[in-house]
């Protein structure tokens, strides 16, 4: 089952694209037509290949980003022993590569995987998560954030984000254009027809302006999730301590202090949401993680 999951996982991936890219169009094209509706058709070519240049630069310089963007520094032998060691450990256990290990100076405990390919990842933890759980927890962790490079997660992750945050911008850019920069000259239509596809087109754009963003942001924190509960199980099977890791998702839960570094772009990384706090329907519902409770029942029940 866990092996059937990671190939769909490399699916999803390459599926996951297509519908952004698609979405990326329909949003640049309809937007041109509302705005600049003379040059729509070369809007369209742009939106693609800005969506497509997009997806070429995650793909390649996400996990410098997002190392760079948490503080994040490499975690040499002589200073951080066993975390370099569990870390080797777990990529022989799992047939792995050895992933490059980084710490994020933060007194709050986390952790998070981020790369493109088993071949180019690497994990980060935080000192306050190296100071306040135990050898086991730790190890527990660690699976966790091996299992999301094993089953391909960090790609998922990576590209459901950066998409995203396209398709957001793209429409913040558009609904400022429309409201405070007034758009182009219209096409003149003397035919009726040409009137009701341009309102057709404007009544398309407000309703994109409004749902597409929500669409987006419900489905990459939709799949990341569905990828949580994915990585405590094959965590919890690559170590045969289900217990450590749940011990750890109550403790990190636990601890009030938010990850200083954390932001809206990479808190779906995070093996607990580092924001803290929710609970409420509305808070789980755009939670990048789902409810610590029920990770923990599951893998009690393992």
């Amino acid at each position: 089952m866990i092996y059937k999951e990671i190939s769909s996982n490399k699916w999803r991936s390459v599926l996951l694209i297509g519908v952004f890219v698609v979405l990326i169009m329909a949003v640049g094209y309809v937007f041109g037509e509302m705005l600049y509706p003379d040059y729509a058709l070369y809007i369209l070519p742009a939106a693609i290949g800005f969506s497509l240049l997009t997806s070429f630069g995650s793909y390649y310089w996400s996990d410098s980003i997002v190392l760079a963007m948490n503080g994040a520094r490499p975690a040499s032998k002589h200073d951080f022993p066993y975390l370099v060691n569990t870390v080797e450990g777990l990529a022989i256990a799992a047939g792995l590569p050895m992933p490059k290990t980084y710490v994020v100076d933060d007194p709050s405990p986390n952790a998070f995987a981020t790369g493109r390919d088993p071949e180019h990842a690497a994990i980060c933890a935080t000192t306050g998560l190296l100071d306040k759980v135990d050898r086991q927890e730790l190890e527990g962790v660690l699976a966790h954030e091996m299992s999301h490079i094993k089953n391909y997660d960090i790609r998922l992750a990576m590209l459901a984000a950066v998409l995203a945050g396209t398709i957001v911008f793209m429409s913040h850019w558009m609904t400022r254009s429309l409201f405070w920069g007034g758009g182009g000259r219209r096409r003149s239509s003397s035919d009726s027809g040409g009137g009701q596809i341009q309102a057709i087109l404007m009544i398309l754009g407000l309703i994109l302006m409004i749902l597409a963003p929500i669409f987006a942001t419900m489905l990459q924190l939709a799949i990341s999730r569905k990828r949580e509960y994915l990585a405590d199980a094959s965590g919890a099977m690559l170590t045969r301590n289900p217990e450590g890791l749940a011990d750890a998702l109550l403790k990190i839960s636990a601890d009030p202090e938010p990850v200083q570094r954390a932001n809206g772009a990479t808190a779906h990384l995070y093996i607990v949401n580092p924001f803290k706090g929710g609970g409420a329907l509305m808070a789980n519902l755009f939670s990048t993680h789902p409810p610590t409770e029920e990770r923990v029942r599951r893998l009690r029940a393992m």
